[in-house]
């Protein structure tokens, strides 16, 4: 625990590195969120399989989608909280393998009312997003926060892409090995992520470290901010809120198009399982550019402009995200859909990243905790949208969607206009400051 470079944020982002505890961590990191989303929607592709087998209505299929949202509220702002106090390394390792079982053992399921209870255990596992942002955050100088933390939350997010086409294709690889019929194929699929997060738990405990100088319980107290409720501090702030506001209106409209989207190419369009999950995965792909590049957008306008024009970037993300999702409720037709979702979904993801941009520089003593409220946010955007979905059909729900979502953009655009000299534009403009003195020395 030398004061050296080893022990210190990195001021760089060379993702083909493996070099230092900053860099393995941020590997692992973004490897072990990819899984943690794969099994959060693994069973979003093959809900037309369980919906046959278990006679869901349309209703029931929204309480489902609603529940796949729902816990993760409070697990997120648990979990910010926890990980301020415990760190990232412990918290993120019980997470894994508690959430592991529900995954596995959904299954076990053969009512709606065990699936429902089944897929309210496994939103748990969507507060590992808190947990990635603040590992990142900490390993990584203020120039570079907001890349490093879009590209790991971008990365991570992909999984959401690959479930749609991978987890079909793993229940159609069972029926066709002769293991199990067709209607039952997707109860032993599920087996595969839930071993995956328990796998990953092991190589996060092994593997990382809280913070570049070592483990909480390695380092003073005072140097983790154990003494302060650090999620008082996140809740007092009220950039806090806006930030929250947004990230419902950005990542709360992901999970949802990742919850749906299978199921309404293959019920409105006709697709096949497996063409309606390739459709669908289109969008979670994005992720793989999207976000990262919304983070990068971010640094350089912050750079540039301070607090301020990370928020004004952002304000301009939403406002064209909702005008995005509107066109593709009147896209009337499939390829105009494709290239609607494509839009909608490039402006939606690169306002994820360009939200978690701004976070660490919020309160630098409760980013955990600021993390945790903003990324609920996400979580509670998702489960009001959800009762969207529930009571009207999808293109109508869509258009809805994108005009609450153009609001939320002026709403923050006001905010911004009535707040442009803050204390926190001379901050972050202060810290980055900081941050080219030492990159030039």
């Amino acid at each position: 625990m030398t004061n050296n470079a080893n022990s210190q944020p990195l001021s760089k982002l060379n993702v083909f590195s493996l070099k230092g505890v900053q860099m393995k961590t941020f590997h692992i990191t973004w490897l072990t969120f990819f899984f943690c989303f794969f099994a959060w929607f693994g069973i979003a592709p093959l809900m037309p399989l369980v919906s046959e087998q278990l006679h869901l209505t349309k209703a029931q299929k929204g309480n489902i989608g609603i529940a796949a949202v729902s816990a993760t509220i409070i697990a997120r702002l648990l979990v910010g909280r926890l990980t301020d106090k415990y760190g990232p390394r412990k918290v993120y390792t019980c997470l894994l393998v508690i959430c592991a079982f529900p995954v596995m053992f959904i299954g076990m399921a053969h009512s709606y009312e065990s699936f429902l209870l089944f897929r309210l255990a496994i939103s748990v596992i969507g507060a590992s997003f808190v947990l990635t942002q603040f590992h990142t955050s900490v390993m990584f100088a203020p120039n570079i926060k907001g890349t490093a933390n879009a590209v790991a939350g971008g990365w991570g997010n992909t999984g959401g892409g690959a479930t749609q086409i991978l987890m079909p294709l793993i229940a159609a690889g069972l029926v066709g090995a002769g293991i199990v019929s067709k209607q039952d194929s997707w109860r032993y699929a599920m087996i595969l992520p839930g071993f995956f997060l328990l796998v990953m738990a092991v190589l996060y405990w092994k593997y990382t470290k809280d913070t570049p100088a070592g483990n909480f319980d390695e380092l003073p107290q005072t140097s983790t901010g154990k003494k302060e409720n650090t999620f008082l501090l996140a809740a007092k702030d009220y950039r806090t809120w806006v930030l929250t506001i947004a990230y419902a209106a950005c990542f709360g409209v992901e999970i949802t198009v990742d919850n749906f989207a299978a199921s309404y190419f293959h019920d409105d369009y006709k697709a096949s399982l497996i063409t309606a999950g390739l459709l669908a995965s289109i969008f979670g792909w994005l992720n793989i550019f999207a976000r990262a590049l919304g983070g990068i957008v971010s640094d350089k306008v912050g750079k540039r402009f301070g607090f301020n024009g990370k928020v004004s970037l952002l304000t301009i993300l939403l406002l064209l995200e909702g005008l995005g999702i509107m066109w593709f409720a009147h896209s009337g037709g499939l390829v105009m859909a494709i290239i609607s979702m494509f839009f909608f979904g490039l402006c939606l993801k690169m306002a994820n990243g360009a939200t978690y941009s701004i976070v660490p520089f919020v309160n630098p003593k409760a980013v955990g905790s600021v993390a945790g409220i903003v990324g609920a946010g996400g979580n509670v955007g998702a489960m009001l949208i959800g009762f969207l979905f529930k009571s009207m059909a999808y293109a109508t729900a869509f258009f809805y969607l994108g005009a609450v979502v153009f609001v939320v953009g002026i709403i923050v655009l006001i905010v911004k206009l009535m707040n442009k000299k803050t204390e926190a534009n001379r901050v972050i403009n202060g810290v980055e400051h900081e941050a080219e003195k030492s990159l030039a020395a």
